[in-house]
Parts: C-alpha cells; structure tokens; sequence
C-alpha cells in the first residue's frame, strides 16, 4: 500500500488535543433557543427589533400612499366639479348671448317695420284711388312683412278692443254692443303685440 493513502485513524487521531490526549467533546445544549444568538448566523434581539422597524416603515408608508391617495381623489373630485361649474356658466352665457342676440334683431326688424307704417298708410291711401294698378304692389308688401312677423288688424265689424284699436268718431245705434263700423287707419300687430292701433269709427 502507498505511503500516500490516508488512514481513518490517522483522521482521528488528529482531532486528539496535542496536551491532554483526549478528543473533544461537542456539547449540545438543552435548550434549542440557545442557537438563536448573537453570533453571525443567529437572530438575536438586535435582528427582532429590525424586523419590527422595517415592518413600521412599511405600514407607515402604507398609510402616506393611502393618504395621498385620498387626497389625490379629492383633488380630482374638486376640478371635477369645478369643470362642471365653468361648463355650465358657459352654457348659461351663450343662452344669454342668443336670447340677446334674437332680442337685438327682433328690436331692429321692429323699427323698420314701424318705419314702414308710413308707406303702408300711403299704399293703401293710392289703393283706394287706383285699387288695380295698386293693389298688386300693395299685397305683395304686406305678404312680405308678414314673413317677418308683421300682421294686419281685421278689426271691421268686430267687437271694439281698445287695446286693438282707438276710436275717433262714434255712430249712435241700436244701443247694443259696440262694435268697429269703419276703419279709417290699419293696425297692426309685430310679432303677436300691438305695434299701432286702428284708428276706427264704432257704433252701438
């Protein structure tokens, strides 16, 4: 056999101490905890306390994500609502602005129909001299106002309306209801009121 090999005995014999000539006793001890010391590869109180202390960072961040969370949805639901609001003051001005639009141009077409008033009488005036030649003319004015919301009073032979017409002269009758027996000056209405009232002549 090789002088090279190794013996078990050999192995053996070099765990006896040098000075006494007996080999060392492991001991274990009675109480497994006793494992869980301070040394490099136990845990010892220092370890518990950082585990503690990492577990108290975490629930506290936790809590800030959580915080700023709630605070983040609060601010989200603030602009909301004040996204809502400019919204509706948006369409609160336009309303306005249309409706005053429609006020300014109703008002304008008004007072050219009033200014027209004047022709119209002058029309009607030649109607009654020359009925052919003006009669056409004066029908097609009038059509044409009406599209813009001019109308004339029928008020002959109805009941008087002193809110549709004024009258200048009265014809005593049978004393009954006073109704319009002549209309000596047209009314009209712009767009469903009273632009001028007829000047008319009643009876009873």
């Amino acid at each position: 056999m090789s002088d090279d090999a190794t013996n078990p005995d050999d192995e053996r014999g070099s765990e006896v101490d040098d000075y006494t000539g007996e080999v060392p006793r492991i001991e274990v001890p009675d109480d497994a905890s006793a494992l869980l010391g301070d040394g490099p590869t136990g845990f010892g109180d220092g370890d518990v306390a950082d585990i503690d202390d990492d577990a108290a960072v975490e629930e506290g961040s936790a809590e800030a994500v959580e915080a700023d969370s709630a605070e983040l949805l609060a601010e989200v639901d603030r602009l909301r609502q004040l996204a809502m609001r400019q919204q509706a003051d948006f369409e609160n001005f336009r309303k306005r602005a249309t409706n005053q639009q429609n006020l300014e141009v109703e008002r304008a077409t008004g007072k050219l129909a009033n200014a027209l008033l004047p022709v119209l009488d002058a029309a009607e005036a030649a109607y009654v001299q020359h009925p052919d030649e003006i009669g056409p003319l004066l029908n097609q004015l009038i059509g044409e106002l009406k599209k813009v919301g001019l109308e004339p009073l029928d008020l002959a032979d109805q009941p008087f309306d002193p809110e549709l017409a004024e009258a200048v002269a009265h014809q005593p009758g049978n004393g009954g209801e006073t109704i319009v027996a002549e209309v000596l000056r047209s009314g009209y209405t712009w767009q469903g009121k009273t632009l001028r009232p007829a000047m008319v002549r009643t009876t009873d």
